[in-house]
């Protein structure tokens, strides 16, 4: 897929490894429409891009179809959007709450495949390419699937399920001629970890084998751009980590 000049659409797209994506994109000729629930960022960014904003919560079916209608004739959907939330099973004072944990579900991934299915609902009524592509998913995980720590039950079981989750979307997805990926990230210097002491972001750099650094958002949004660009990158859950193996805790 060649990205210039295609529309492509940034869900979570108003901070971290969204907007780095969304300027990547941008930046390669795409238009970009960046949803998400924070207008006040992300509708200047938009703006910045040349692209458009659509205020949408990944969970609410009608706000996500809002934002996949306008970015018109969508070749290309990023998820970025997600949360977190750190809490033992078996705390002092009893069991875990269950909220949370429902919630972290709901939004990373119920709100993952609502991006996915009402993104590929709209490729699927574009024309197809030569070689019969129209478009691409790219999702996003994280190493926690797979190397879950103590305390990440929620986050691990949310994002476990965007990784099973890719295999049979790309499945289903074939005979229309659009691909899925995911790509799990590593400790990534983003908003969620641009509140810890410049100690603790060191420590964390630290466990990383090579390079000892927390990754960069542009590195996620130039693997995302490479997955759109490589048609046999399908199915795929990529690992973004310097080669990082999360320890118990």
């Amino acid at each position: 897929m060649r990205l210039e000049g295609i529309r492509a659409l940034v869900a979570g797209g108003a901070s971290g490894l969204g907007e780095a994506t969304a300027r990547e994109l941008a930046g390669r000729g795409a238009i970009v429409t960046i949803a998400d629930v924070n207008e006040e960022r992300g509708r200047p960014l938009a703006e910045e891009l040349g692209g458009a904003f659509a205020k949408a919560d990944v969970t609410e079916e009608d706000q996500v179809a809002g934002a996949v209608r306008a970015a018109g004739a969508l070749r290309l959907a990023v998820s970025c959007a997600g949360i977190g939330w750190a809490e033992r099973t078996v705390k002092r004072d009893g069991p875990a709450a269950l909220g949370p944990f429902e919630t972290l579900v709901r939004v990373n991934l119920v709100g993952t495949f609502n991006v996915l299915r009402l993104a590929a609902a709209a490729m699927a009524d574009v024309e197809p390419e030569a070689d019969g592509e129209r478009g691409a998913i790219v999702m996003t995980a994280s190493i926690a699937a797979f190397d879950g720590q103590i305390g990440q039950t929620a986050y691990a079981a949310s994002k476990g399920g965007v990784v099973s989750l890719t295999l049979p979307a790309a499945r289903d997805l074939a005979r229309v001629g659009i691909r899925v990926c995911t790509i799990a990230p590593g400790l990534f210097d983003t908003p969620l970890l641009a509140g810890l002491p410049e100690e603790a972001r060191r420590a964390l750099a630290d466990r990383i084998p090579f390079p000892s650094r927390l990754g960069r958002p542009e590195e996620y949004a130039r693997l995302a751009c490479h997955v759109a660009e490589n048609a046999m990158l399908n199915g795929a859950v990529l690992r973004l980590d310097g080669a990082l193996r999360m320890p118990p805790k």
